[in-house]
């Protein structure tokens, strides 16, 4: 129980510090739903959420053996949604700064349109980049 009292305190406070020493520009943590910004600084603001989302997928997918094979089609779609579970937490992470940014629901529909367009494409170039 304290252990992973601990190892929760810990990635919190990665996960704090890794976005303001990758992007001086991200206000971090995102702010409170309700917060008046404007489309650049919350897009700066979920950036590196996405980034870190989509390298976590590109990470999982590269490590499958089956990855070399599966350049594209169906089985690549499968190695997408199979390193979904393992990067849960990354996306939920994601889909919420989402829905506190642009508002309730903003969170799922960029998941389940942009996001999961350009996903293909994303995870072939930094798994390429990864291995």
């Amino acid at each position: 129980m304290i252990l992973a009292a601990l190892a929760a305190q810990s990635l919190l406070a990665a996960s704090l510090i890794v976005p303001v020493a990758v992007d001086r520009a991200v206000q971090w943590p995102p702010p409170q739903r309700g917060t008046v910004l404007s489309v650049e600084q919350k897009d700066a603001a979920v950036r590196p959420l996405v980034s870190s989302a989509t390298e976590c997928i590109a990470r999982v997918v590269s490590a499958d053996p089956r990855f070399p094979a599966a350049a594209r089609g169906a089985e690549f779609n499968n190695l997408l949604v199979e390193s979904v579970p393992p990067c849960v937490d990354a996306l939920r992470a994601m889909i919420d700064a989402y829905d506190r940014l642009y508002g309730d629901g903003a969170g799922e529909t960029f998941f389940m349109g942009p996001y999961l367009d350009s996903l293909p494409d994303a995870v072939t170039t930094r798994a390429k980049d990864v291995r």
